[in-house]
């Protein structure tokens, strides 16, 4: 592949064509896109009441729940990636019965979209990941300090830190992977299949 590598898999935008559409079109369009935002936040929604009754497999839930904001992003740009958010962090406040178990769609999974799509306008790789790191570890931080307050005593890591975080951090990188991998195959293949 030709080019920086994984430069396949960052955010883009539709690219404008140089000829402008009618106005039935740009309805259309328009329609469209917040036909296709009703519905993502709809499955977002769904997918972390889901998460509150799941016995188990829960991570994978909140990892899933996250991915869609990247399609808004990638539709409408990333004033609409936010709007996504706080509107589904809001409506899943008021249906899911789980309010204490939103806190890491809140803080980190619902978040990480937007971030990762700032991250990624940097041209410095290194860079790219500093941002993305400093923002895990800084959730890790405040969920420990959060657990602590919240439980107490009752929260004992048995392993040293210096070994949990290490851990943590490389499963971190694999969710970045596999988030960029969705981006790919959705601007290479779904949005096609959709006609966006």
């Amino acid at each position: 592949m030709k080019g920086r590598p994984g430069s396949s898999r960052k955010y883009k935008t539709k690219e404008r064509h140089s000829r402008q559409p009618g106005r039935a079109g740009s309805r259309s369009g328009k329609s469209v896109k917040t036909a296709l935002g009703g519905i993502l936040l709809a499955l977002t929604v769904l997918v972390l009441y889901a998460e509150s009754l799941a016995p188990a497999g829960r991570l994978s839930l909140f990892a899933l729940s996250s991915f869609f904001v990247s399609i808004i992003i990638m539709e409408t740009g990333l004033k609409a990636g936010w709007l996504f958010y706080i509107g589904t962090s809001l409506l899943s406040f008021f249906i899911v019965p789980d309010k204490l178990g939103l806190l890491p769609y809140f803080m980190f999974f619902g978040l990480y979209g937007l971030i990762k799509c700032y991250a990624e306008k940097i041209k410095n790789r290194t860079g790219e990941y500093l941002l993305k790191l400093i923002f895990f570890n800084l959730n890790l931080a405040l969920a420990y300090f959060l657990a602590s307050a919240l439980f107490m005593a009752q929260v004992r890591i048995k392993l040293s830190l210096w070994l949990v975080i290490p851990i943590l951090e490389t499963a971190f990188i694999v969710y970045d992977y596999v988030y960029s991998i969705f981006i790919q195959v959705y601007r290479e293949r779904i949005r096609k299949a959709l006609r966006l």
